[in-house]
């Protein structure tokens, strides 16, 4: 048993540091690789900028040739050089940090030689997706959607494949699709009505490709094919999906993404939703395959060869059953079976409508509101960017008592006015986007009203070269917390039970090792927060996991496998969409700010955020320590009082144990 449940926990701990690995070196350092760019002539500006950042010119014979390429979706953005000044054409659609870093080094590469300089916004991002994420977030919901499917498939029908697998995957990719479709769409206001039916299809097609695919491995590999799904498609291909704008990943990671199904898929509903479908082709062909390919498989397979049924009972011989109570018996049993199916299928479809809502709805119009903000007297610039930004702000004597404030974690800005120039003051290291927004409307404000106005970043502590935005605080949540409730679900597994005198010790030391791992991959290695941070992160890391595992362990001692479950649920459509992550909590709407601080990925965010950039200042650690402690009280008195528990088989904690690899938010 000792051995089993060794190998299990390292079986975990591989995942859990593959998920960092691949998550992190994926996308914390967002900067343009090898980025389609359009000229229509030479210039200065374009070879200075092309010596720091990593362009794909292509030279176009005027503007309009530069309009087409832009409308197909094959240009990030276009240089066009004018007598007396020259136009920057940036495309926000394909990428929000693309166009970010194509504005700022052509601004300042501009500035430097001297050369007027007009910036034009072609395919920009609407309110209701200002940051470009909604194909992104559209991902999520039909990627495990699609998984789920085929999982709780094989688990209803206890049958690797058979030929009617791929009708219901297909049927059931159908109904998701359009469940995600309505709630998306008109439900939520994603994307305008127009695009409904457009996207329809698309949804069907990636759905039924995920859930296909997984059940050909399922059925070529056995059990081992849903973690093989889990692996290539979540955390290898999620990884890679590029919704931040495939050139932003790393090279590598751009050509491994191309083989999986999310990069692709998220290609398609950008395309389809921002350049009229065009420059689609790739995607509908990759995707076709991966569906094709797995309907062919299951269907074949599942026709040809004598399909395995998993946890079957032996069935009996036949001179044990009278003939008459064949048919009665059969026909019994074909009724159970569809019940479970239905049972099943509708479980997959409730999660995906969960996973729709919750982290659309948090994250796809991501506006500040009541964001806390610092002013060294009144200035008439701050009245006029209330206008537009909400800011909740509080007055301070001196610009030393603001910065103070930023030092402890306080507000994310801070106005210094003075007679001749005022000054913005932005906090990088406490927002990826408040920055922007803050230097942008205080910009425009200081414009009309004539006024002076620099703006500087300040922070106590500088962001990690190799994560300029401040996201891997934000990326790292993930794997711990899915690392957490896998490794509570596997002991169950192989020992048969949620408690025992050893369970507590066990998941402790698991999370006192697996913080250190995540720790060595993420901040030794990929180097994602200063090395001299490496002890204080590794506890806060421990922390985290144990916290989540011993939740996941008294809710599977009361509830069984269903206690799996609910701590997918609670942990992952609830808790860490309310976390506010690199954007900050005033980006959140009402409902998910008010949840946030009572469940651990907020709380386990700013601890991390905090004590890596602000010295240990304003952390949530009290929170963390009760999610620890109560469960660990409640684990020990349930197993003193040797509690019932609900009875569990290796097949439905495998299953179980299944649904809890690939549910983590992707970005």
């Amino acid at each position: 048993m000792l051995k089993k449940a060794l190998a299990a926990l390292g079986i975990v701990l591989v995942l859990q540091c593959l998920f960092a690995l691949c998550l992190v070196s994926a996308l914390q350092l967002l900067v343009l690789r090898n980025t389609p760019f359009g000229v229509t002539g030479a210039s200065p500006v374009v070879n200075a900028v092309a010596s720091k950042v990593s362009l794909d010119t292509r030279s176009f014979a005027d503007k309009s040739a530069v309009m087409e390429a832009i409308g197909q979706s094959k240009l990030y953005g276009a240089y066009l050089p004018g007598q007396a000044s020259d136009t920057l054409i940036v495309v926000p659609a394909k990428s929000f940090f693309g166009r970010v870093e194509l504005e700022a080094a052509f601004g300042d590469a501009a500035k430097k030689l001297e050369r007027p300089l007009t910036v034009k916004t072609i395919k920009p991002l609407p309110k209701y997706d200002r940051l470009g994420g909604v194909s992104g977030l559209l991902l999520i919901p039909l990627l495990i959607g699609g998984y789920l499917a085929a999982v709780l498939l094989l688990k209803a029908t206890r049958t690797a494949a058979a030929p009617w697998h791929v009708a219901m995957l297909v049927g059931y990719a159908t109904v998701g699709a359009l469940l995600t479709d309505l709630i998306a769409g008109p439900g939520i206001g994603a994307y305008t009505s127009d695009h409904f039916w457009p996207l329809l299809p698309c949804f069907i097609l990636i759905a039924a490709s995920v859930a296909l695919a997984a059940a050909a491995f399922q059925r070529l590999i056995g059990p081992l094919g849903t973690l093989v799904v889990a692996t290539l498609f979540i955390i290898v291909g999620g990884s890679a999906a590029g919704g931040v704008g495939v050139t932003l990943l790393p090279d590598y990671w751009q050509h491994l993404g191309a083989l999986f199904p999310p990069q692709h898929a998220i290609t398609l509903v950008r395309n389809v939703i921002y350049f009229n479908g065009n420059n689609i082709t790739t995607p509908l062909i990759v995707l076709g395959l991966y569906a094709l390919g797995g309907g062919v498989i299951v269907g074949y397979l599942g026709r040809r060869r004598p399909v395995k049924l998993v946890g079957a009972p032996a069935s009996a011989d036949a001179s044990d059953t009278p003939d008459t109570a064949e048919a009665p018996a059969t026909q019994a049993a074909g009724s159970t079976a569809l019940v479970r199916i239905l049972i099943a299928l509708a479980i997959a479809a409730v999660m995906q409508c969960l996973f729709t809502v919750n982290y659309m709805s948090s994250a796809h119009e991501p506006v500040a509101t009541d964001m806390p903000f610092g002013a060294v007297g009144p200035s008439p610039l701050l009245a006029a960017t209330q206008r537009n930004l909400s800011l909740k702000v509080t007055q301070y004597p001196s610009e030393q008592a603001a910065k103070d404030a930023i030092d402890r974690a306080e507000i994310y800005g801070a106005l210094i006015p003075g007679p001749s120039l005022n000054t913005l003051l932005v906090v990088p290291t406490l927002s990826d986007v408040a920055p922007l927004d803050l230097a942008a409307n205080f910009e425009v404000a200081a414009k009309k009203l004539g006024q002076p106005l620099a703006v500087q970043q300040y922070a106590p502590h500088p962001l990690a070269k190799k994560d300029p935005f401040g996201l891997v605080p934000s990326l790292m949540l993930i794997p711990l917390m899915v690392g957490g409730y896998m490794a509570s679900t596997m002991l169950r597994a192989v020992t048969g039970s949620a408690t025992g005198r050893r369970r507590l010790t066990a998941i402790l030391g698991f999370s006192v090792l697996a913080g250190l791992l995540v720790d060595l991959v993420v901040g030794l290695w990929l180097r994602g927060y200063p090395l001299e941070k490496f002890w204080i992160v590794w506890p806060i890391l421990s922390l985290v996991i144990a916290g989540v595992a011993a939740v996941a362990a008294v809710l599977q001692k009361l509830l069984g496998a269903a206690g799996t479950l609910v701590t997918v649920v609670v942990v992952m459509l609830f808790a860490n969409p309310s976390s506010g992550g690199a954007n900050g909590v005033p980006y959140l709407p009402a409902f998910w700010t008010e949840l946030g601080p009572f469940l651990p990925p907020r709380n386990a965010y700013i601890l991390l955020r905090n004590t890596i950039y602000f010295d240990g200042h304003g952390t949530a650690l009290v929170v963390l320590l009760l999610y620890l402690a109560v469960p660990a009280i409640a684990l020990a008195l349930l197993d003193r009082f040797r509690t019932p528990e609900i009875p569990l088989t290796r097949e439905t904690e495998a299953e179980a144990t299944a649904l809890t690899v690939p549910v983590g938010g992707l970005p």
